[in-house]
């Protein structure tokens, strides 16, 4: 089917919906028709935009081939014309970038997870740098950032990071974060000036709602346990951190960070959500998204999605081979210009295969 073909269809589709609708014979589905009218009609006016412009580039055209028209007539129709003409691409772009099919968590808030991986203490220093980071993102958007599990090795690294980053669109502009993140520095503890490599693991999650998926209480393992800060000293005296088990998965979340187990049961299955959301989705739409695992890989120095070299004060993402020479301000939080990279080549890549 052609493209032109598809634009037919688009039309006739919402005309049909828009029959059902008025006729009262919706009925239980009056909603979800309603939804799907609503989502159509961008493209739609996109569609009637472009035809607009190719019925008057007709008429302009047909002017021009008339002999027994006036010469200055016909002069002015060719610049109207090769002016129309001008128009065309970016018409047909926005046809084009319409018809992707929308990822459905993108409008979602996110639940973050960084870890360490390869490289010890100085991988921990790297996560603690990594999970700053994207909190000084968030803040520069106005989203709410809230940890939800910490783990640091108290020497001020961070074997895992766990937050919940609320806000309208965050997964739509974070979920490329995903995948091994390399750093290249000379450890504050190197005397000899040796510049390490280590590497720590982003996976970034769609929060899931209520609605989006059901769990069975039935289906549920919930432990309680005493919290423990770095070392294992007790941090308190009660059992307050918990820790969740979906059974019929074997997912397994845990809490500790507050000191109500009423908040922390709260917050595990919050991300533990997340996590089955992210499994279901990613079972609907195995053909446009990755497997977790494959985003997050296995933390070692070869796998990576970017690097951040401090002797050189650049950072390079390896997928659309941008390199930006401001380490210190992209570790402050300015990522947009890799963010706006990351969309632009995905929504490439989709308008190729709908092309």
């Amino acid at each position: 089917m052609n493209i032109d073909d598809k634009l037919g269809r688009i039309k006739a589709r919402r005309d049909e919906l828009a029959h059902l609708m008025s006729s009262g014979d919706a009925g239980r589905d009056f909603a979800r028709l309603a939804k799907e009218y609503a989502d159509l009609g961008p493209v739609v006016e996109a569609i009637d935009a472009l035809d607009k412009a190719r019925a008057e580039a007709e008429g302009l055209k047909a002017l021009m081939a008339d002999e027994t028209s006036d010469g200055e007539m016909r002069k002015l129709a060719e610049s109207e014309y090769f002016a129309l003409k001008e128009k065309f691409p970016a018409l047909e772009k926005r046809v084009r970038l319409l018809l992707i099919p929308k990822d459905e968590a993108d409008e979602k808030s996110a639940i973050l997870e960084v870890r360490a991986g390869t490289g010890g203490e100085e991988a921990a220093l790297f996560a603690a740098d990594l999970f700053r980071m994207y909190q000084r993102y968030a803040d520069r958007h106005g989203w709410k950032f809230q940890p939800i599990e910490m783990s640091d090795t108290g020497l001020g690294g961070l074997k895992e990071g766990i937050a919940e980053i609320a806000g309208a669109g965050v997964f739509a502009r974070l979920k490329f974060e995903s995948g091994v993140h390399r750093v290249q520095r000379v450890p504050v503890t190197e005397a000899s000036g040796r510049i390490h490599t280590s590497a720590a693991t982003v996976a970034v999650l769609p929060e899931a709602e209520d609605v989006d998926l059901k769990i069975e209480d039935k289906d549920l393992r919930v432990d309680t346990y005493r919290s423990q800060g770095a070392g294992g000293q007790h941090v308190n005296t009660t059992d307050s951190a918990v820790r969740i088990t979906h059974i019929p998965t074997g997912v397994m979340v845990a809490c500790q960070e507050e000191k109500s187990q009423h908040k922390n049961k709260a917050k595990a299955m919050k991300l533990l959500r997340a996590r089955l959301y992210e499994h279901e989705r990613e079972k609907r739409e195995s053909e446009r998204a990755a497997a977790r695992k494959s985003q997050v890989g296995t933390g070692d120095r070869s796998e990576r999605i970017r690097t951040y070299n401090f002797p050189q004060g650049r950072v390079t993402d390896h997928r659309v081979n941008l390199t930006l020479h401001k380490i210190d301000r992209v570790l402050d939080g300015e990522l947009d210009e890799f963010v706006e990279a990351l969309i632009a080549d995905d929504q490439a890549a989709r308008l190729a295969e709908i092309a």
